[in-house]
């Protein structure tokens, strides 16, 4: 008798895999490659695995896939006008899938993403930017809300008279259909029949 197939699925392992990779990483383990980065003189190099930043950077991808095995597989690839603090968060990102920014950094974040061609992080970054977009957006119409409702109250102090005397010439007989206020009324009408 076959017995039907199921499926094994782990929904921590991905996780653990990334734990994992960047604990590698931290400890120098394994790593394949040095990524040299410098800005305005400011240089720093990093241990990394040419397997995890190809898997998550098109850039890196086409330049080891590039490689010529004349020369051997690179172990060092140079970045030139790459500020450390974001190749390090760009590192901390692609292998945790999270990093921690400050606001004013998010867009040099976005820069660097689509530079290094890393379409999750270029995807997290805009939807970050959208959301703060978005906040700025509603608290302007808030405080234009707020403003309107100040000048409009300083403005007309009692709106109550106006409405009053409009139902009032709602009730006056000459607006009431049938009581001669129109031709076209429903006692007009229906003497012509």
């Amino acid at each position: 008798m076959e017995s039907n197939p199921v499926l094994l699925e782990s929904k921590s392992s991905p996780i653990n895999l990334l734990n994992e990779m960047q604990q590698l990483r931290l400890l120098g383990h394994l790593c394949d490659v040095t990524v040299s980065v410098e800005y305005q003189g400011v240089r720093a190099e990093f241990p990394a695995h040419k397997a995890v930043l190809a898997a998550t950077s098109k850039f890196f991808k086409e330049v080891f896939l590039n490689e010529k095995s004349v020369d051997g597989p690179r172990s060092n690839v140079f970045l030139n006008e790459v500020q450390v603090a974001d190749f390090a968060s760009f590192l901390e990102f692609v292998y945790t899938a999270r990093v921690e920014v400050e606001e004013d950094r998010v867009q040099r974040m976005l820069e660097i993403a689509e530079k290094l061609k890393c379409l999750d992080l270029s995807e997290t970054c805009f939807q970050l930017k959208k959301q703060m977009l978005e906040s700025v957006l509603l608290e302007l119409q808030n405080f234009s809300e707020s403003q309107n409702s100040e000048e409009e109250s300083a403005a007309h102090p009692s709106v109550a008279p106006a409405a009053e005397a409009e139902r009032d010439s709602m009730d006056s007989p000459a607006s009431r259909p049938g009581q001669g206020a129109s031709p076209e009324g429903p006692a007009a009408k229906s003497k012509e029949k």
